[in-house]
């Protein structure tokens, strides 16, 4: 074989043994062991953006006063009162007045409205209220709280519910002892028994939202014809109308009527703080119930208390300051323990606050002007 072919053979060698090596897996080394942790960085790593802004300072508080519409006792009022001074130490001033006349207050001061907040009140007043433009809407941060926001706040957050109180009768114990046979009313129809003819109170639909949400409650149980027949039977069992919706358990635990119709909550008041003779009853066939309100008043003038006022009210420390104050409504957020959970342990009727609120001017014009005028109430 020549020197030339020998060459050109081993170079054919060489290649065929490249292409072999190169073909063949790659051999891989097993991972080192780690007999030690991982050593802890002790500094902090060098900042490699702006830190974030501080945070912003609360907002200062620069109202000094605020003037409320107070609608519930008077001790409760005086009592949210002195809790919101002693909390935010604003002055607190506010007038108390019924349903009915809040209202017209509010109505009559709509250009020129002399309290900010109405507080207090069923809020089928608040209904009408917003439809006359009086309300001015807050998306408060504690609707959070509500138990049913569904019914307890407006859509258009222009009220919010803060109380919830049923319908219940009052009937005097030393009367029924004076009149035996007779047994405290259990139903609308024993309203209407000629024993209670000229023995039964209750305020008039004008000034009191009690009196309006008994006259709505019969409406919505036997619609409005046959409700309208029953309220005129009705008037004439009355002694008297009151100006008050409190007023009429006061005045038959004192003797001079047999029956009220008054929310339970002010029927247990009189009965286990002022220790009246009375007995509390409720309508089997159903009764209504109140869901009392607050609304911000358009135009007002400290509108930042306000606001603060709001938001407190729907807290659970504010709604269970009722019972400290003899105010036994049930609260309307979570949190809070029921004083008297019997009240609302009865039968409730579908109580249509909407429905009430709309048709409440019209309603209380037809009672006022066909049934019972407003003249001489007893206060």
């Amino acid at each position: 074989m020549t020197a030339k072919r020998v060459s050109r053979l081993m170079i054919l060698v060489v290649l065929l043994a490249a292409i072999l090596s190169a073909c063949a897996p790659a051999t891989t080394e097993a991972p080192a062991v780690v007999t030690e942790p991982p050593e802890v960085a002790t500094e902090a790593p060098a900042a490699t953006e702006e830190p974030a802004p501080a945070t912003e300072a609360p907002v200062e508080i620069t109202d000094t006063e605020l003037n409320v519409l107070c609608t519930p006792q008077e001790q409760w009022c005086q009592g949210m009162k002195q809790e919101f001074e002693a909390k935010y130490g604003i002055t607190v001033n506010y007038v108390r007045m019924s349903s009915g006349e809040a209202l017209a207050r509010v109505q009559a001061e709509k250009d020129n409205p002399q309290f900010d907040i109405w507080w207090g009140g069923p809020i089928d007043s608040f209904v009408a209220a917003k439809g006359e433009g009086l309300l001015e809407a807050y998306d408060s941060p504690n609707y959070a709280n509500l138990i049913d926001p569904v019914k307890m706040k407006d859509v258009d957050n222009q009220w919010v519910g803060i109380y919830v109180g049923t319908l219940g009768f009052a009937t005097n114990t030393d009367w029924l002892a004076a009149n035996p046979g007779v047994e405290a009313p259990t139903s609308w129809d024993d309203l209407l028994k000629p024993e209670f003819t000229g023995q039964v109170m209750v305020a008039h639909p004008s000034s009191s939202g009690t009196s309006y949400t008994a006259l709505a409650t019969v409406l919505q149980i036997r619609g409005e014809e046959a409700g309208w027949e029953y309220l005129t039977k009705y008037d004439g069992q009355m002694a008297q109308y009151t100006k008050s919706g409190a007023a009429p358990a006061k005045f038959v635990g004192q003797g001079e009527a047999a029956v009220a119709i008054v929310f339970s909550h002010d029927i247990v008041n009189e009965i286990e703080n002022n220790k009246l003779p009375l007995v509390l009853t409720f309508p089997e066939e159903g009764t209504g119930y109140e869901i009392g309100g607050m609304g911000l008043l358009k135009g007002a003038k400290h509108m930042q208390a306000a606001k603060l006022w709001f938001d407190w009210a729907l807290t659970p420390e504010a709604q269970a300051l009722g019972p400290v104050y003899a105010a036994y409504q049930a609260p309307t957020v979570t949190g809070v323990e029921l004083s008297h959970p019997e009240l609302l342990e009865v039968n409730l009727i579908d109580y249509d606050f909407i429905w009430a609120g709309e048709h409440k001017k019209e309603f209380v014009d037809k009672f006022t002007n066909e049934i019972a005028g407003a003249d001489n109430l007893k206060e």
